[in-house]
């Protein structure tokens, strides 16, 4: 798996049901390399801690691979990578072979899967739909968030490969299907809020789901 962008985002404010939102979800592509620290990217504009940025959200990964998917969807949109708010962009990233835990290397770096991506009306923003956020939700392609292990640069062309691999019980897209399926598989729910490398906002949200 290769890093064929790297992305930062500005602070803007735009206009959302009569009120002026401030995001940082139009990230735009750089050229010079970008550092990950520990609680989120340096430069890169986080507005919301409570749901980006911080240790387990301190830096959000997408797929090159699925652009096409989407651009299919939305034709009309002037496309370029950083369109999901994501800060470094993959070709090869495939959700369905990433475990939650995996620890991997990019770049200078060393990070470890913590949660799939749930996509908020900020989404929306950057697309001019709110529709995208459903079809988001619905699609198998939630991205990554990581946290930082070892702080460091990350530059187009470096590698994305796997460091270390603590188990193969739970995949990031079966906790995406338990986030969004309205009838949980109760074993799997069960192991989920009890397994270790899941953070607990994300146990805390299949709770308050299905409680």
């Amino acid at each position: 798996m290769k890093v064929v962008s790297v992305n930062i985002g500005e602070r803007q404010g735009v206009k959302y049901r009569g009120k002026t939102v401030k995001t940082g979800i139009f990230k735009k592509p750089v050229s010079h390399p970008i550092i990950l620290g520990k609680s989120d990217v340096e430069g890169d504009a986080v507005i919301d801690r409570r749901y980006h940025g911080g240790e387990l959200k301190a830096c959000y990964l997408y797929s090159a691979d699925h652009y096409e998917f989407w651009k299919n969807k939305y034709p009309d949109l002037e496309w370029e990578y950083g369109m999901f708010g994501e800060n470094i962009t993959v070709e090869g990233l495939n959700e369905k072979e990433i475990q939650i835990g995996d620890i991997f290397y990019i770049g200078d770096c060393r990070v470890r899967v913590t949660q799939p991506r749930q996509p908020c009306f900020k989404l929306g923003l950057r697309f001019g739909s709110q529709t995208i956020v459903k079809a988001f939700s619905q699609a198998p392609f939630p991205g990554v968030y990581v946290s930082v292990i070892e702080e460091g640069a990350v530059k187009i062309g470096d590698n994305f490969s796997l460091s270390e691999r603590l188990h193969d019980t739970i995949g990031l897209l079966d906790i995406y299907e338990l986030i969004y399926t309205q009838t949980p598989n109760q074993e799997a729910l069960d192991f989920a809020l009890d397994f270790q490398f899941l953070p607990e906002n994300v146990k805390e949200t299949l709770r308050k789901r299905f409680r």
